[in-house]
C-alpha cells in the first residue's frame, strides 16, 4: 500500500498539487493546531466522512469509553474516512490503515494561542462537548493537572517525537 506523509508547513502547501486521490487521512498534530478544522474542512472539500476520536473517548463526565477502541476499530476498516491520528490505544491502527498523512506542525505561539481562545470560547459560551461534558472552569488551570491548557502545554512535544517514527 502506497502512503504519503506530509508535514504541513514544511514540506505541502496549499500550492501544490495532491496527484493521489486521498481516501484515509489521518491529521496529526497538538492540541490547538487546527486537526478538527482541517478535518471538518477535508470532510467537506473531499466528500469523506470525519469522526472526532474525542467524541468517540469522551464518556460522560469525561469517562473513557469502553467501546471507544472497538469503534475506531469499525470506522477506520472502512474504504474512507477521516480522522485524528491521537490516543496511543488506536494509533498504531489508523497509521495502518491510513493512505495519507497530515501533520500540522504549527509555532508553539500560534497553537497556544488557538487553544487559549478555543477554551475561552467553549467555557463562556457553555458549548457542549462530547457525551454531555463541557470545558472545566478556566481557574482549573491552576489547580488541575490535566486541564486542557496544561494538557497542551505538557504534551506538545509529544507529536514531534512520535510522528518521524512512523515507517512510511
Amino acid at each position: 500500500m502506497s502512503r504519503r506523509w506530509f508535514r504541513i508547513g514544511a514540506v505541502l502547501s496549499a500550492h501544490d498539487p495532491i496527484t493521489w486521490q486521498p481516501r484515509r487521512i489521518a491529521i496529526a498534530g497538538v492540541s490547538g493546531s487546527g486537526k478538527t478544522t482541517l478535518a471538518t474542512s477535508l470532510s467537506h472539500r473531499l466528500g469523506l466522512p470525519y469522526v472526532e476520536l474525542d467524541g468517540l473517548f469522551h464518556g460522560p463526565n469525561w469517562s473513557p469509553r469502553d467501546e471507544f477502541i472497538t469503534d475506531v476499530q469499525r470506522i477506520i476498516a472502512a474504504d474512507a474516512w477521516i480522522i485524528e491520528w491521537q490516543y496511543a490505544t488506536v494509533r498504531d491502527q489508523i497509521v495502518e490503515r491510513a493512505d495519507t498523512m497530515l501533520w500540522l506542525d504549527l509555532p508553539t505561539p500560534r497553537t497556544l494561542y488557538q487553544l487559549t481562545l478555543r477554551t475561552v470560547r467553549r467555557r463562556l459560551r457553555r458549548e457542549q462537548l462530547w457525551n454531555g461534558n463541557y470545558e472545566g472552569p478556566l481557574h482549573k488551570f491552576f489547580s488541575d493537572p490535566d486541564h486542557i491548557m496544561r494538557w497542551g502545554i505538557r504534551t506538545r512535544n509529544k507529536s514531534r517525537d512520535r510522528l518521524p517514527a512512523v515507517d512510511a
